[in-house]
């Protein structure tokens, strides 16, 4: 019998129940394992998303009691192009001209319809006190801001004759250089 015993061990029957024994651990182990991490893993993410999405709320939370005051800004200026001036200027040295292009800005735009009904007039009022202007005066900073508030000023008596000295109500508000070439 003893003969029977060693002879079943050498020929592998008992060898081989040991072995998958321990395969079988080692593999219920293993998933036990990954199963572990893959669970713990789930609770980790939702977890952090869980507390990703109260922030994001809780930022919202706040954004909606600090929300920024709109300003009525009232209704946005109009800007009226007008066509190239083209002048002489007062000989200094020599001949010299100045080739002017000018937006006016206007609060109604209507106002714009009502200075292409004027166009002859303006332009020929402009075109007078450019031509009365040297080089000199019309290089400095002063000089131009000084041309932009006379040009102001004769467009608005022509479109408001009735409103001269109520600058308020003057229907060009502003005149704007978009280009200034003296030569």
């Amino acid at each position: 019998m003893a003969k029977d015993a060693k002879p079943a061990t050498e020929n592998g029957d008992a060898a081989p129940a040991k072995s998958s024994k321990k395969l079988l651990i080692i593999i219920l182990l293993v998933v036990l394992v990954v199963g572990l991490g893959g669970l713990s893993a789930f609770l980790l993410l939702r977890s952090s998303a869980t507390h990703e999405d109260d922030g994001d709320e809780a930022v919202v939370e706040k954004a909606k009691p600090a929300k920024k005051k709109k300003v009525d800004l009232g209704a946005p200026p109009v800007y009226v192009p007008l066509d190239a001036f083209t002048v002489n200027l007062v000989p200094e040295n020599g001949d010299q001209f100045l080739q002017l292009i000018v937006s006016v800005e206007v609060d109604d735009p209507q106002i714009g319809d009502h200075i292409k009904l004027y166009t002859p007039k303006l332009r020929n009022d402009i075109t007078l006190l450019l031509s009365s202007k040297k080089a000199s005066q019309l290089i400095v900073k002063e000089g131009k801001e000084t041309l932009a508030r006379e040009i102001r000023e004769q467009m608005n008596d022509v479109l408001d004759p009735a409103g001269k000295g109520k600058k308020r109500d003057w229907p060009i508000k502003e005149v704007l250089f978009t280009s200034f070439i003296i030569q």
